[in-house]
């Protein structure tokens, strides 16, 4: 049975990709962007299937009008993905206050408005999947993307909270979690602090750890993407691609051996 999928960012990357795929396989896509223009060819090809709507997701107002417009388009909501999102490259330091505001501005309230308007029309239907695209940087992080990091594990946190509220009205939440594939992420799509000399050496390091071969291939995830959204109980995580588990499993290991370390000073400071 088709769907109807609203999904954020379409206009590149993921977004193009899996709005393509699903109008390809009959869904009906509400395909949002900054830019429609570059939609026309989606248009022209699948017609009525595909809705573009001009969005800035930044603007909480324009949010809640494009999921509502949507619904009424195609009278219901099966699927929100919440693709929108840019990386901002630097060090802490480096960050400007405008630069960080943004930052957490597209990829955490971009996100919420869109979620927001969505709920209550899926809790009238009593169904419906709200998929949000995380990042293996949500479950751990890496130098000179602090920003982005801290973005996405607000999203972690507000999304495991709202899947604990939200299962009993019939609505799934899923955090998706890619590791690096080679979308324009880091090129078009990012944006770049003023370095400081005195951070240059690790950004050196950063820059020499990201080989090709820790990249996906962005349209081997259509498979995925796919059955994440056919499944009748979808997970609350997800991850796409092979970089991801290996490293988070270190990285948990390591944080319970340190909190087991200090097992005996957190209990005694519980008083009691």
């Amino acid at each position: 049975m088709s769907k109807v999928i609203f999904i954020t960012g379409a206009s590149r990357g993921f977004g193009r990709i899996w709005a393509e795929a699903f109008l390809e396989r009959g869904d009906k896509v509400a395909a949002t962007a900054r830019n429609i223009e570059v939609l026309n060819d989606l248009k022209a090809k699948y017609g009525d299937a595909i809705l573009p709507i001009q969005l800035d997701v930044d603007n909480r107002e324009e949010a809640f009008k494009a999921v509502s417009k949507a619904a009424s388009h195609f009278g219901s909501l099966d699927v929100v993905i919440n693709n929108a999102g840019y990386g901002l490259f630097g060090t802490i330091e480096e960050t400007t206050e405008q630069q960080a505001r943004q930052q957490i501005e597209t990829n955490v309230f971009g996100l919420l408005w869109i979620t927001q308007a969505a709920l209550p029309i899926m809790r009238k239907q009593g169904h419906g999947h709200i998929v949000q695209i995380s990042s293996i940087l949500g479950i751990f992080t890496l130098p000179v993307l602090g920003l982005y990091n801290a973005s996405k594990f607000a999203v972690e946190g507000l999304n495991e909270t709202l899947a604990s509220e939200v299962k009993d009205f019939g609505i799934n939440v899923t955090l998706v979690e890619p590791n690096g594939f080679a979308t324009d992420w880091a090129g078009a799509s990012s944006a770049q602090t003023e370095p400081i000399a005195a951070y240059d050496g690790v950004r050196k390091a950063f820059n020499d750890s990201a080989t090709e071969d820790v990249f996906g291939i962005p349209q081997a995830t259509v498979p995925a993407i796919l059955k994440l959204i056919d499944e009748k109980n979808p997970p609350l995580r997800y991850l796409l691609g092979k970089v991801g588990l290996p490293i988070a499993k270190e990285i948990y290991k390591g944080r319970l051996t340190e909190w087991e370390q200090y097992a005996d000073v957190a209990n005694a400071a519980h008083g009691k």
